[in-house]
C-alpha cells in the first residue's frame, strides 16, 4: 500500500502564533491535536502530501489541480507577511493524476489557474507538518460544485497513481466544518450548524465514510460548512483500505467547528467499497422510486430516459390519466442528483395541446437545455430524483401580505423582463426571499419597487 493515511484538520488563520497574537490560545486543544497530527504525518515519511482545499480555485464543473513545478504563499492578508510556504509540486504525479481522471470521465485537470499562490486552506496544514517532516512534495488540488460521488472518484484516482508510481503518499483533507455556530459568531447561528458538527466528527471519528453521501446539499449549505467535499475527496483515496481512525479533538469557541482527526491504514479491505455500496443504494432507492410514481413523474422520467439513451423524443403514451389528454397546463420539471438541482425547465402558461405534451416538451429541456447545467449523461439516470408542477392560472396581487411561500409560487415582472419561482422550495423559508430570487432570475434589481406580482398555485407530483 502506498497511502500511508489521511488527516482531517481545519484552517483557521488564528492558529498560526503570528496571526493569532495570543487568540490561538482559545482553541488550545486544536492546536496541540494539530501537532500530533503532523507528528503522525511526519511519521509516515511521504514522498508525496496531497491537500484537499477548499480554498484553492475552485469550480462549479471542474476540479483543478494546480500545475507548475512549485508554489509559495504567505499570510500577509491576515496580517503576517513574514510568515511564508513554500512548496515543490510533484509534476508526475500531476500529471498521471490528470490522464487518470481524464480516462475516468472525471472533469479535472491543471487548466484554469487564476492564482498561482498558495492559499490558506493549504499553508496552514503544512505549516504544522514542516516543524516535523520537509521532505515531501506537493499535490494541491481544488474542490467543486459536481456530485460528491464525483469527488469520491477523484479520491480512487489519486489512489491509483500513489500506487502506479509507488509514492509513499499522505493525504490532507483540509476544511473548518459549520460556520454558524453562535449567534454572537462572524456568520452567526443556524440549527443546522451544531447539528452537522455532531454529525460529521460522529462520522469521521468512527471512520464509516459511507455515511459521508448521507448529508444532503440543503443541509451542508443551510450548516455553512466548507470541509465535506474534501472529506468525501479523502474517504476516496482509502477506498477499500482498512484505517485506524482516531478522533483529537473538536472544538468551536469562535462560531465555526474546528475538527481534527487521523487515519492510518493497515490493510486492504474490500468491505470499505464505500461508492460501490452508495451506488447500490441508489438504484435499489430508483427501483422503489419508480414503483410509487404516480403518471406525470412516471411520464416524464420516461421521457428522459429515451431521449438521452436513444436521442429520441417519446409520443404521448396510451394509458394516462384522462386529464393528462384533455386539460392544458403550465408546467415544470425537476431534477436533482444528489440533492442537488440537475436541471429545471417549463412554461408559466400551456403552449401546447395537453399536460402530457408540456411533460414531454419540458422534460427533455430540463434533463438537456438547462443553460445552468451540462446535459444529463446515461450513467447520471439512476440517481435522478423528478418532480413535475402543474401550474394553476396566475391571479394579479398587489403586495406581499398576499403570498405564502408554501402554498403559492410567484412571477414578478417589470417591463419585457419576468421572473418566475415555485411555491415550497427546499430552502426558500420567506415571502421576500421568493420575491428577492423571482427578480434575480428575470434580471430585475432587487431594491426596485416598481414590479407588478402575480401568484399562482401548483399541483406538485413527485
Amino acid at each position: 500500500m502506498t497511502i500511508q493515511g489521511a488527516v482531517m484538520v481545519p484552517h483557521p488563520p488564528l492558529i498560526i502564533p503570528d496571526v493569532g497574537r495570543g487568540q490561538e490560545k482559545g482553541i488550545q486543544s486544536t492546536v496541540e491535536a494539530y501537532h500530533r497530527a503532523a507528528k503522525r504525518i511526519a511519521s509516515w515519511k511521504p514522498d508525496t502530501v496531497v491537500v484537499l482545499s477548499p480554498h484553492s480555485i475552485m469550480y462549479a464543473d471542474y476540479f483543478h489541480i494546480s500545475p507548475g513545478s512549485g508554489a509559495e504563499g504567505s499570510f500577509a492578508r491576515f496580517g503576517a507577511p513574514q510568515v511564508k510556504i513554500k512548496v515543490s509540486y510533484d509534476r508526475e504525479f500531476v500529471e498521471l493524476l490528470s490522464q487518470e481522471t481524464e480516462a475516468r470521465e472525471i472533469p479535472a485537470g491543471t487548466l484554469g489557474e487564476r492564482d498561482k499562490r498558495l492559499d490558506h486552506g493549504t499553508m496552514i496544514p503544512l505549516w504544522f507538518l514542516d516543524h516535523y517532516y520537509k521532505d515531501y512534495q506537493v499535490v494541491r488540488i481544488g474542490l467543486s460544485g459536481l456530485p460528491l460521488s464525483m469527488h469520491y472518484t477523484v479520491g480512487q484516482c489519486i489512489k491509483t497513481v500513489s500506487g502506479l508510481l509507488g509514492r509513499r503518499t499522505a493525504i490532507i483533507a483540509s476544511g473548518d466544518l459549520s460556520h454558524k455556530l453562535k449567534e454572537d459568531g462572524p456568520y452567526g447561528f443556524q440549527a443546522e450548524g451544531p447539528q452537522y458538527d455532531s454529525r460529521i466528527m460522529d462520522v469521521m471519528g468512527r471512520g464509516d465514510f459511507g455515511e459521508l453521501f448521507d448529508f444532503s446539499e440543503e443541509f451542508c449549505s443551510k450548516a455553512a460548512e466548507c470541509g465535506h467535499r474534501s472529506f468525501v475527496i479523502m474517504a476516496g483515496a482509502l477506498d477499500r483500505l482498512k484505517v485506524k481512525s482516531e478522533k483529537l479533538s473538536y472544538e468551536g469557541p469562535f462560531g465555526v467547528g474546528y475538527g481534527i482527526c487521523t487515519y492510518e491504514t493497515e490493510c486492504r479491505d474490500p468491505q470499505r467499497n464505500f461508492l460501490d455500496q452508495h451506488e447500490e443504494q441508489v438504484r435499489r432507492a430508483a427501483e422503489e422510486r419508480r414503483g410509487k410514481e404516480d403518471a406525470y413523474v412516471g411520464l416524464a422520467r420516461q421521457t428522459i430516459e429515451t431521449y438521452v439513451r436513444a436521442r429520441r423524443k417519446i409520443t404521448v403514451p396510451k394509458g394516462l390519466p384522462s386529464e393528462m389528454y384533455s386539460e392544458q397546463a403550465g408546467v415544470f420539471v425537476s431534477l436533482k442528483e444528489d440533492g442537488q438541482l440537475r436541471g429545471c425547465i417549463g412554461t408559466i402558461a400551456p403552449v401546447r395541446g395537453s399536460i402530457a405534451e408540456e411533460i414531454i416538451e419540458n422534460a427533455v429541456s430540463a434533463a438537456m437545455k438547462d443553460p445552468r447545467f451540462q446535459p444529463v449523461e446515461e450513467e447520471e439516470l439512476d440517481k435522478l430524483v423528478y418532480s413535475v408542477d402543474v401550474l394553476g392560472k396566475t391571479e394579479k396581487i398587489f403586495s406581499k401580505e398576499e403570498l405564502d411561500v408554501k402554498r403559492y409560487g410567484v412571477v414578478v415582472s417589470r417591463g419585457y423582463k419576468r421572473g418566475l419561482l415555485l411555491p415550497n422550495l427546499d430552502g426558500v423559508d420567506t415571502v421576500e426571499e421568493q420575491i428577492a430570487i423571482a427578480k434575480r432570475k428575470a434580471g430585475i434589481p432587487e431594491e426596485a419597487e416598481d414590479v407588478q406580482m402575480e401568484r399562482f398555485e401548483v399541483v406538485r407530483h413527485f
